[in-house]
This record gives C-alpha cells, sequence and structure tokens, in this order.
C-alpha cells in the first residue's frame, strides 16, 4: 500500500510532528506500507530520504492540474520510475492522509480549493481513499470556493475538523454527513524527548513567537503595533518571576527575525533555541516550567503535556483550543499590559493540576486514539494490499 502523506513538511514543527504522529500510527497498523511526500521548498530531498519516503511527481504548474494524465500512463513505465528514481505519480497512491493542519479556508488562496476538488473527485473514480486527518477548516465565503466543495467534499472518505467551528464551516457546507467526524489535534499522542543540551527546564519560561501574527492572515489589526511590545513584556514579566526567559524558533525565518528583534531589546542576552527535531521541541515544551506561544502545535504539545501555557491568536483554532482545555482565559489580547500579562502567567503555573482540565488531557487522548481506529477501519482490505 502507497500512502501519501499530504500537507506536512520539514520547516514548520507543528507540520512536521504531524508528519511523525502518521508515520508512528501507520507503521504500526501495516509495517510494510510505502510513504510518498510531495517535493516543495519546505520539504526537500535531504529531510525526505531520511525517512524512507518516495516523491510524489506533480504535474500542477499554478492552475494547471495535469495529474490526470497520470493515470493514462503504462503501469510498467511507472513502476520503472519508482524502482530506479523513487518516484511516484498519483495514479500510484491508494490513500492519501490530508495533514494540511490549516490550509483550506478565506486566509488561503482559492487555487487550492480547486486543486483539492480536482484531487477529491479523482481519488473517487479511481477507488482510492482520501481522508482529512483533524485540522481547522473554513471559514468558506468565496462563491467558487463553496461550489467546488460542495460539490466534491462529500466524496471524501473521512473529514476530521479539530474543532467545533471547523466541523460547522463543513456542515453548512455539505450537511449531515457520516464521514464528517469531530476530532482533536492528533499529535497529543506523541512522546518528546528533551535534547541533552537543554538544562533546567523548569527555571525556564519558553516564548514562540509566529510570524503569522503581524502579516494579513490575522484579520485582528491590533496585533501588528503591539505584538513585539507584548512578547518582550512577557520576557520582563518572566524575569521578574525569577525564571528564565527562552526564545524558540519553531517556523523558519519569519519566526527567527521575531525571535531576534525580541533579543535585540535585551542586548541580545536571551538564549534563542533552533531546534530542528519536532520530538526534541515537543521535548523542550514539556520540560519547561511554562510555554508563551503562538504557533498552534506548540500549544497543543504544552497543553497536552501539562505544561501552563499563555497563547495568542491569529485564528479561530487558538480560541478553540484553548477552550476545549478548559483555559480559555489563558490567551493574551494586543491591549494585555505587563500587570495582566503577569496575572494569567501566574494563574496558568498555579492551576496547571486543575483537575477539569488534567480530566480534559486525558479525554482528548482517548479521542485520538478513537480518530485513529475510524481511519483505519475506512480504510479497505483492497488498499492494503501490497501492489
Amino acid at each position: 500500500m502507497i500512502v501519501e502523506i499530504k500537507g506536512v513538511q520539514f520547516v514548520n514543527k507543528g507540520a512536521e510532528l504531524m508528519l511523525h504522529a502518521i508515520l508512528e500510527q501507520v507503521k504500526n497498523k501495516w509495517p510494510n506500507v510505502e510513504f510518498v511526500l510531495e517535493a516543495n521548498p519546505n520539504s526537500l530531498y535531504s529531510e525526505r530520504i531520511k525517512l524512507g519516503a518516495y516523491q510524489k511527481i506533480s504535474l500542477r504548474k499554478n492552475i494547471f492540474d495535469f495529474n490526470m494524465l497520470s493515470y493514462k500512463l503504462p503501469k510498467s513505465l511507472r513502476k520503472s520510475f519508482k524502482d530506479k528514481w523513487g518516484l511516484i505519480t498519483e495514479a500510484d497512491i491508494d490513500v492519501v492522509l490530508d495533514a494540511s493542519g490549516f490550509s483550506y479556508g478565506d486566509q488561503w488562496g482559492s487555487l487550492k480549493i480547486r486543486h483539492l476538488a480536482g484531487e477529491l473527485n479523482r481519488a473517487k473514480q479511481n477507488g482510492k481513499k482520501y481522508i482529512f486527518m483533524p485540522q481547522a477548516l473554513g471559514p468558506f465565503t468565496r462563491s467558487n470556493d463553496i461550489k467546488y466543495l460542495k460539490k466534491n467534499l462529500p466524496k471524501a472518505d473521512l473529514i476530521c475538523a479539530r474543532e467545533e467551528v471547523s466541523y460547522k464551516h463543513i456542515n453548512d457546507l455539505i450537511g449531515d454527513n457520516e464521514n464528517l467526524k469531530l476530532f482533536p489535534d492528533f499529535t497529543n499522542l506523541v512522546n518528546g524527548s528533551i535534547p541533552s543540551y537543554y538544562n533546567n527546564g523548569k527555571e525556564k519560561v519558553v516564548i514562540i513567537p509566529n510570524s503569522n501574527m503581524i502579516n494579513k492572515r490575522n484579520k485582528n489589526t491590533d496585533w501588528v503595533n503591539s505584538y513585539l511590545l507584548v512578547l518582550c513584556n512577557a520576557v520582563k514579566v518572566i524575569k521578574s518571576m525569577g525564571l528564565i526567559p527562552v526564545l524558540l524558533n519553531h517556523e523558519g525565518k519569519g519566526d527567527g527575525d521575531l525571535c531576534l528583534a525580541i533579543n535585540e531589546q535585551f542586548d541580545n542576552s536571551l538564549e534563542i533555541i533552533e531546534e530542528h527535531d519536532p520530538l526534541k521541541v515537543k521535548g523542550i515544551i514539556g520540560g519547561s516550567k511554562a510555554i508563551i506561544c503562538s504557533r498552534f502545535h506548540g500549544c497543543v504539545s504544552a497543553l497536552a503535556q501539562k505544561t501552563p501555557c499563555l497563547g495568542t491568536s491569529w485564528s479561530h483554532k487558538y480560541e478553540q483550543l484553548f477552550s476545549e482545555y478548559s483555559k480559555a482565559e489563558g490567551l493574551i489580547q494586543p491591549q494585555d499590559d505587563l500587570s495582566i500579562i503577569e496575572d494569567k502567567l501566574k494563574k496558568a503555573i498555579s492551576e496547571i493540576m486543575d483537575d477539569s482540565y488534567v480530566n480534559k488531557v486525558e479525554k482528548y487522548k482517548s479521542e485520538s486514539k478513537i480518530m485513529w481506529n475510524t481511519v483505519f477501519e475506512r480504510i479497505s482490505d483492497e488498499n492494503v494490499k501490497v501492489k
């Protein structure tokens, strides 16, 4: 069986953590499965080859999508591509596990949805399985997007919305559907590992910025002028509490530049962590006193490991996440000053073992296990056969 893991990459540590979560569960279920990843600037050959993943040949450029032509190629030729060069066409793939995280909605381009519609249609026509792993979806207000999704989303074998708002966005499009489910983020089952260089973590509070907080994707424009100030105030609060502030780059240059900008305000005296292994990133988060985080999977990694966490938001997914874990008050607002940030951080630390929250942590881990059972049930014996 050949499984494409779609939407993951190696720069965004949350996306890479989802990749590891899928590899762990699917390999445990089917040890002989073969994986394929699409090449892109954030998914280089040198990284893909470490996982033994094949490369998907994409016959797509801008608005043009010719992947349907792969089904016209002789099987012998496609087999030669695979055996000689490690190349896989869409026609070779048995199952697509779409782990895009948050890529479909008004905050993203319509072209993604147009191409998605074509993939869903071809998967249905050719007996393949297309499964949306738990992810944020919507909103959808553009007329063409709505048209494509209404027609083609019902062709998916499973759609896992990550929270109630996303579930409603899809339900509004396709109505009640047995293939539409609500499940939490599935990286909560992955165990992190603390790197040897990260010492005295319980004396440290990690700050994880996000460049999306200050770009056009964030509809709350108050953050544009206040974000850097808020994070610098967070550093001051951490120091005033006798703790050590640490900066962690969770995704690439944009977030790295924010780390540098914050550090400059403190005479470059702060430690900046550039950790490329997502399992070690999760380990760092779990091994720290607390986290102040603007990256979704950084927040999930904290909340799922009972690490005190404050967050900021540029999308509905953050409000939903903190509410689900009974920590809605843990979101920092753009107008919050030093005293408010301090109160929120102290509260997050003092209430970390609150019964309601601890029960939610275990509840969502159980739901992720149910999600995987549901995914495996949707994949038929015919798909599992090695071709």
